[in-house]
């Protein structure tokens, strides 16, 4: 892959920062996004919920992202008759903290059993999967692990085993304090200096030792078991994910589907939102 040093691909990995304005709790979710916490597997996680209809989705950010800062489209303009619409923030990530963010061997499987947990606890008995970046690879997680729970999924920028270019490509986004201000700065506001800095480091540190396994394999063995309806969506120009990665996912989950967008990045969903969101509800529905 094309490594794109500097802005440009700091852009295409971090959140969207500009952040979504919530409002409290209302008597209809039609078109309000109320705001909440619950206790699950020991943690206060924090979510937001819009919409009232039928079909439950779950929304799973990137690395430090939250449901506020990457997924303001989808839960301003996704149809609310329709879907309702859970973005929530993984444990150590947004306003789910405490606890601090850590990377031990297993965190997409413990974020993978949060995910499904926090949906039992809203009382979801069936939802589907929205998935981006790491949160993808949390949905591949969940989908192979938790199939009857499951209606249909959908993943991009998201990576089923980790390779020595990956490696390196992680390894260049190491140090906070050599990203653009622009990109920097609202992640500064948003967790503080320290806790940015230490937090991406740690990230760093804990995807790069799945390429010490063989094959570099984060969920690769998992693929097979996933049994739900999936979209595999891909940016053509994502300088972050190769297009082996999306065409692996595709040719290991049987009957899944494989959509290309040539002017899409890694934050296709956020630059590109009404494509997005017109692709996903249509596989949704």
């Amino acid at each position: 892959m094309a490594w794109r040093s500097g802005v440009t691909a700091l852009l295409m990995l971090q959140p969207r920062t500009a952040l979504l304005a919530t409002r409290g709790p209302a008597a209809s979710y039609g078109t309000s996004i109320t705001s909440a916490k619950i206790q699950v597997n020991g943690v206060n996680l924090h979510y937001q919920q819009t919409g009232e209809g039928s079909h439950a989705v779950l929304l799973l950010p990137g690395m430090l992202g939250s449901g506020q800062t990457d997924f303001g489209p989808q839960l301003k303009s996704m149809n609310k008759q329709l879907f309702t619409i859970v973005a929530w923030d993984p444990r150590g990530y947004g306003q789910s903290i405490p606890p601090s963010r850590d990377f031990p061997p297993d965190f997409f499987e413990r974020d993978a059993k949060d995910a499904v947990d926090l949906m039992q606890a809203l009382k979801f008995k069936k939802f589907s999967l929205l998935g981006w970046s790491d949160g993808g690879i949390t949905a591949l997680i969940a989908a192979a692990k938790y199939p009857a729970l499951i209606h249909k999924m959908v993943v991009w920028g998201a990576n089923a085993s980790v390779t020595q270019e990956d490696v390196r490509i992680y390894n260049g986004i190491r140090d906070v304090s050599k990203w653009s201000e622009k990109v920097k700065k609202p992640l500064e506001e948003l967790y503080g200096l320290k806790y940015f800095a230490e937090t991406c480091e740690a990230w760093v540190d804990g995807i790069t030792r799945f390429a010490e396994k063989s094959g570099g394999s984060i969920c690769q063995q998992l693929l097979p078991h996933i049994k739900c309806p999936t979209l595999i969506i891909h940016g053509e120009k994502d300088p972050l994910v190769p297009r082996f990665h999306a065409e692996y996912i595709h040719e290991h989950i049987k009957g899944s589907r494989l959509h290309l967008m040539p002017e899409g990045k890694h934050n296709l969903h956020l630059r590109f939102a009404e494509e997005f969101n017109r692709e996903v509800e249509e596989f949704l529905r």
